[in-house]
């Protein structure tokens, strides 16, 4: 792995929170995430399943974690399956974990051979009233590819049709929304090295470069400094290309008096920072863009103070809309009157922002978490107000990662350069 070891005490936390809010006599299953087919007989970059590494810290495929807290056999409490290591293998894909190793990296005491699962299981759960099982609940994706948690929880429904079976999502979702420290420090990291990548791309931008030349700064700097790569498809999108909410072609040429609006943010140990700046291509704002700049940045000021416990995204959301609504008016974009007479259900301002300003943020670009529920003490969200006026080909979106505290907005991004002035003082001195 390319980041520094990480404390199995984090993982073994999470798995006693985790324990304290199963029902008694339950057992809980979460498998790893799949190998995808890329083409051929290539896969695309495994990444692990969230909640897995949530649970174990463990990297690698085929791994499988079985909770039954109160089971009398001790040795079943925290079980952890892994791929038996073969030499063939490991000459061809590389070192497997030895139990030891995996041990040692989830602090789980008892680690078994993926092939003794089943005969385990079957002996666990048939002495066990509830029976956990883990499928993505995030309310906005919808995949057509189920993925191997839910694969697996049809699989055990047929096979153990009369047990009781549980959500286990709802108990991960409590427990992931708050970041405990180590998990803040990790999210901190990879700030940083998004950071970094920031201020390279401020050197080396110049009219003329592709966007995808801009991506490859990026990702050098992700590289060079031991992330995993990016958290999220990045956006480098020029001119018009800014108003289309998720452009990932980047593929299209940066041209003088041109803003860039970049969406990025580098994974370091399965944590993700998600960041959006927007820059003048030739290193100088024009009157009209700064002025747009400067209200989008009012905005997110604004904003940033309203991330305090007790609020919602919602809530949040709903006030932003009329803060830009007003900074519309202020640009010219529409009048006040023409805000009496327009549509409830159609607003004007929806033509130039259409986007929520805030989602959690962890080990998931969109993280676990709901916009409706009040915030707290621990979870990390972001700020991201945004203005896009596709007539001027002009797109404008700030954005920084915020860690809510009961002493106020703890803005894990607040040495990346966000000022106008900055911007400019920084592109000037490449």
């Amino acid at each position: 792995m390319r980041y520094q070891s990480i404390n199995p005490e984090l993982f073994e936390y999470n798995r006693k929170n985790l324990a304290k809010l199963m029902k008694p006599k339950s057992v809980a299953v979460l498998q790893p995430a799949d190998q995808y087919p890329r083409n051929g007989d290539q896969y695309f970059t495994y990444r692990q399943q969230s909640d897995l590494f949530y649970l174990t810290g463990i990297e690698q495929e085929k791994t499988v974690l079985m909770l039954a807290p109160g089971f009398s056999n001790e040795r079943f409490r925290e079980a952890l399956f892994i791929l038996k290591p073969d030499t063939k293998l490991e000459t061809w894909e590389g070192h497997k974990l030895t139990k030891k190793e995996a041990s040692e990296i989830s602090g789980i005491k008892n680690v078994f051979w993926l092939e003794d699962f089943e005969a385990t299981l079957r002996e666990v759960l048939l002495d066990s009233d509830n029976f956990y099982l883990n499928v993505n609940e995030y309310v906005k994706f919808f995949s057509e590819v189920p993925e191997r948690n839910h694969r697996l929880a049809l699989k055990f429904k047929e096979k153990y049709p009369i047990h009781n079976y549980e959500r286990l999502a709802p108990l991960l979702k409590q427990l992931r929304q708050i970041k405990s420290e180590p998990e803040i420090d990790l999210i901190r990291h990879a700030c940083k090295i998004t950071n970094k990548a920031f201020h390279k791309v401020m050197k080396t931008i110049k009219p003329g470069m592709k966007e995808y030349e801009v991506e490859a700064e990026i990702i050098g700097e992700f590289i060079r400094n031991g992330a995993n790569g990016h958290g999220y498809d990045p956006i480098v999108a020029s001119g018009g290309s800014a108003c289309m909410l998720h452009y990932v072609d980047n593929d299209k040429t940066c041209k003088d008096g041109d803003l860039v609006l970049m969406d990025f943010g580098a994974e370091y140990a399965n944590y993700t920072a998600d960041m959006s700046r927007t820059i003048p291509v030739n290193g100088k704002f024009t009157p009209r863009q700064k002025a747009c700049y400067n209200a989008v940045l009012d905005v997110f000021k604004q904003a940033r103070e309203m991330l305090v416990p007790g609020n919602t995204i919602d809530k949040v959301n709903k006030a932003v809309a009329l803060m830009l609504e007003k900074k519309m008016i202020s640009l010219g974009l529409f009048t006040a009157e023409e805000v009496v007479k327009q549509d409830g259900e159609n607003p004007l301002y929806f033509n130039y922002y259409m986007h929520g300003v805030s989602h959690p943020l962890g080990l998931d670009v969109h993280d676990v978490g709901s916009k409706y529920e009040p915030f707290k003490a621990g979870m990390v969200v972001t700020c991201e107000p945004g203005l896009y006026i596709k007539e001027e080909n002009l797109g404008i979106r700030i954005e920084n990662d915020i860690l809510i505290t009961d002493d106020g907005p703890v803005d894990l991004m607040i040495d990346i350069p966000i000022e106008t002035d900055e911007i400019e003082a920084a592109m000037r001195h490449a």
